[in-house]
């Protein structure tokens, strides 16, 4: 007999006519949970159904009410399960299974423990119906920001919020940034659970109670749809090109054709001088090339600086270079972006290296440890030291906030560049060992950034998709996938805060401690019971 099927009834202050003071029967539970992954897949690109966040997320709900704590957790790993497992699917391309299935698993830990605090505040969702929903929002939260910073700084991927970059909840980031929006989302899910566990059959009048819950959930996405985005201009427009030059092969040996692949940017760049030489194509501000554009550091080799100052006098721009660069120490890289001037080259002062480099995929944690569970790791031979300082780089025409692949995902580290001046954000990554939904699913947290912090944007990538992001989410200018291309367009400069960007990480302090809160209610409630219970 397992601990699902040894789960027991208990008394519960439910509010009369709520049914039987029953968990869902294991045989819808154990579905409810599986199809609260699916649902939740399915709210992310490249599928894109938001709606079906707040569906998972109340599956979720109903299927641990009620339940024991390892129970709770059981579902809960279920559902984490079913989500990771594919939407990190993307992780086992080029690296094999075990990468894939470890971070996977991982993931799901967090949903498990999702999965037992909602079980531990059973009781007071039950004695405050109303709450309920709240109770939901505030524990989803306070999960993510467990699962955004540990262990090794996290990974946030598969924010409920990054699910919401056509909806409507979308603008709340404007306010409060991914955290308010992963909070609206649960919200909603809480809202649906709520109205759904009632004794249809034996209670008359449900339909009352249903239609607020339904006018509050409604509410819900006007007030999101109704937030003001961006910030006041900062006197100015830039023409900004996006330079995608593709590479020779996907995949983790792509770096092995690293020539190659600084050929296909200026080259693509010098045909872009030559059509705005012919008059058919502006001249622009600044150029972009994505993470990885240059693998051979261009500072020490001077065959590859000498083709980028080629590609930078061409145009007539300077040119914000992803770059492979050696050192500081022995055996030690940095993932920089790096500002190539016309007629100068490199500008030293304008440098960029990535703050939050990914475990196991750009250096190697406790690598003797690590060697154990499989050599794979040696894979990674130098490993890449951190940045510093937050990626604000004067280019003259625009002051750009430059982050790094993944790091899109951090809030803090997006964040620090619009306070350090940025008037324009700029995502430089590499998706030539990854996939098209990968590409997409982090195009979805540019657009919520942009809105965030009120700032145009714009994602580079080696192979795709690179696109322009306005500061209301709009794309613009998106390229495919696994293809070159050159996209050019005037963006409008931002200055101000808004006020998620003047708030910073408070609104996430603020929610997780009334997560924290309500598992202390739970505590003191389920003590109470217990003295009152008899033997």
């Amino acid at each position: 007999m397992t601990t699902l099927d040894r789960e027991q009834p208990r008394a519960t202050d439910g509010a009369p006519g709520d049914g039987a003071a029953r968990p869902l029967p294991l045989t819808l539970a154990v579905p409810a949970a599986v199809l609260a992954g699916v649902a939740l897949l399915l709210a992310f690109p490249p599928y894109g159904w938001w709606p079906l966040a707040p569906v998972g997320v109340a599956l979720l709900a109903a299927a641990v009410h009620r339940r024991r704590l390892r129970a709770g957790a059981g579902l809960g790993f279920l559902t984490g399960v079913a989500l990771f497992a594919s939407l990190l699917e993307w992780t086992n391309l080029h690296t094999g299974y075990l990468p894939w299935a470890l971070l996977s698993l991982l993931q799901a830990a967090y949903l498990a423990l999702l999965g037992a605090v909602t079980a531990w505040v059973s009781p007071l969702a039950d004695r405050h119906r109303a709450a309920w929903p709240l109770l939901t929002g505030v524990l989803w939260v306070g999960q993510e920001a467990l699962r955004d910073r540990t262990p090794f700084g996290g990974f946030p991927w598969g924010r409920l919020a990054f699910s919401q970059d056509t909806s409507p909840l979308l603008k709340l980031a404007a306010l409060g940034g991914a955290p308010l929006v992963t909070f609206a989302v649960a919200v909603a899910g809480g809202l649906l659970v709520t109205a759904a566990w009632r004794d249809w059959r034996h209670t008359p009048g449900q339909w009352r109670p249903v239609a607020g819950l339904t006018a509050a959930l409604v509410a819900l996405l006007a007030a999101g749809a109704a937030v003001p985005t961006g910030v006041r201009g900062a006197g100015g427009t830039v023409t900004v090109a996006i330079v995608q030059g593709n590479v020779p092969r996907l995949g983790l040996d792509f770096n092995a054709q690293r020539q190659a692949v600084l050929n296909n940017h200026v080259d693509a760049t010098l045909d872009l001088a030559r059509r705005v030489a012919e008059g058919g194509q502006d001249r622009p501000d600044v150029v972009v090339w994505p993470e990885n554009s240059s693998d051979i550091d261009p500072l020490r080799n001077p065959g590859a600086g000498e083709r980028i100052s080629q590609a930078a006098d061409a145009i007539g721009a300077p040119i914000l270079v992803g770059a492979v660069l050696v050192g500081p120490g022995r055996g030690e890289v940095r993932n920089a972006g790096l500002l190539w001037r016309p007629g100068t080259g490199p500008d030293l002062d304008q440098v960029y290296t990535k703050r939050h480099p990914v475990p196991f995929a750009e250096y190697v944690p406790l690598r003797s440890i690590a060697r154990k569970v499989s050599s794979q790791v040696d894979r990674v031979r130098s490993d890449f030291v951190p940045g510093d300082r937050p990626g604000v780089l004067d280019t003259g025409p625009a002051v750009l906030g430059d982050v790094i692949c993944f790091e899109v995902a951090y809030d803090g580290v997006v964040r620090d560049t619009v306070t350090g001046g940025a008037q324009l954000l700029v995502v430089q990554t590499n998706n030539a060992t990854f996939d098209v939904a990968e590409a997409r699913q982090q195009l979805a947290m540019v657009r919520l950034r942009a809105v965030e912090h009120g700032r145009a944007a714009l994602m580079a990538s080696t192979v795709g998709v690179s696109g322009f992001v306005s500061p209301d989410g709009r794309v613009d200018g998106a390229t495919g996938f696994n293809t070159a291309a050159v996209v050019v367009r005037q963006m409008e400069l931002g200055d101000g805060r808004t006020p998620a960007t003047t708030a910073g990480v408070w609104p996430e302090v603020a929610l997780t401690a009334l997560a924290v809160a309500a598992l202390t209610g739970a505590a003191v409630l389920r003590r109470r019971r217990r003295e009152a219970t008899p033997g």
